[in-house]
């Protein structure tokens, strides 16, 4: 099979080495930089990320995307939510016909509050839309280049074309589960970055195990709620795009989400914070669209709510936890 992967940031590159460890698929990564492609191409690192960790000898970068997707029989696009509307109105007709869509980021879409999948099916003719596919779960990309056993979702309204993407990813260390479920898996991918910044924040203010834990269940019940009310199926967010991913992010001390939450709560701006960073913090931005989101449909979502006053009225991290636990005592059930 002929793969292209378009992004050759972390998780993009982490896909692409996963792919390429299979002897039988032609791999090659689309980056917008010459440096980075040679690199890759050449060294078998990517400089900019994992300058330590070596890549598979077959997987190749180029610039040229047009002759990276030329051929192509599954594209996996691997760029940063925001950015999936511009790249799909600017190169969507270069996407060779009948190969596998496969999105592959988290986020709702600042403005149009669009979920990934949203994006793809409103951005693209419908003659790809049986194509379309979306991996999601537990998976941190340093891991996954690292050969770490990871188990994901592929999300597809079409059987046919998950089964197809499900057994294209699939390899001894990387084991892949199919659902019909889109939303749900879209949804949970998505909002586990907003609860991670929480949880960030709390262990950021020395808080203990008790409030993570706390947080995280707390933050599924909101996930589990925007997603019925979106038409996601509730068990899905118990999970690999659900809970999965959630206990990861908001634990791992890989998570860029987290991470940005724990400098806040250790009294850091915003600003700062991301400018202590090298990657897209997709959790920022879905905090903004989450939130307006909850507002249109109606979804009570406290968490949520919290953090993007946080984030964007510059609400102290002490006074947004002193809000949450003094809120009305109520039932448990979502």
């Amino acid at each position: 099979m002929k793969v292209a992967v378009l992004g050759s940031g972390t998780f993009g590159t982490a896909l692409a080495s996963v792919l390429a460890d299979k002897k039988d698929h032609d791999v090659t990564i689309w980056t917008r930089h010459a440096d980075l492609a040679e690199a890759i191409t050449k060294q078998h690192r990517n400089s900019r990320y994992f300058p330590d960790l070596p890549l598979p000898e077959g997987l190749k970068a180029a610039t040229d995307i047009e002759a990276v997707l030329s051929g192509a029989e599954m594209v996996v696009i691997a760029i940063p939510a925001q950015q999936i509307s511009g790249v799909l109105r600017q190169y969507g007709p270069l996407l060779p016909a009948g190969a596998a869509i496969v999105g592959a980021a988290k986020g709702v879409e600042e403005g149009t509050l669009r979920l990934v999948s949203e994006i793809f099916e409103e951005e693209l003719p419908g003659k790809y839309h049986p194509y379309l596919s979306y991996l999601s779960g537990p998976s941190f990309a340093k891991e996954m280049i690292q050969r770490i056993p990871t188990v994901v979702s592929i999300a597809s309204r079409n059987s046919e074309g998950a089964t197809r993407v499900q057994h294209a990813f699939y390899n001894q260390y990387f084991r892949t589960y199919r659902t019909e479920d889109v939303i749900g898996v879209e949804v949970g991918g998505a909002l586990k970055n907003v609860i991670a910044i929480a949880a960030g924040v709390s262990d950021g203010l020395g808080f203990g195990l008790n409030t993570r834990a706390a947080l995280i269940t707390r933050g599924l019940t909101e996930i589990s709620r925007l997603g019925v009310a979106k038409g996601a199926n509730p068990i899905t967010f118990l999970g690999l795009a659900g809970m999965g991913d959630l206990v990861l992010t908001c634990t791992g001390d890989l998570s860029r989400n987290r991470t940005v939450g724990m400098k806040l709560g250790q009294g850091k701006k915003l600003k700062d914070a991301l400018a202590e960073m090298n990657q897209v913090v997709e959790g920022v931005y879905t905090a903004d669209a989450a939130y307006q989101l909850s507002q249109k449909l109606k979804v009570e979502m406290a968490i949520t709510e919290q953090v993007y006053k946080l984030l964007y009225e510059d609400k102290d991290p002490l006074q947004v936890t002193k809000d949450l636990m003094s809120r009305d005592l109520k039932s448990e059930s979502i």
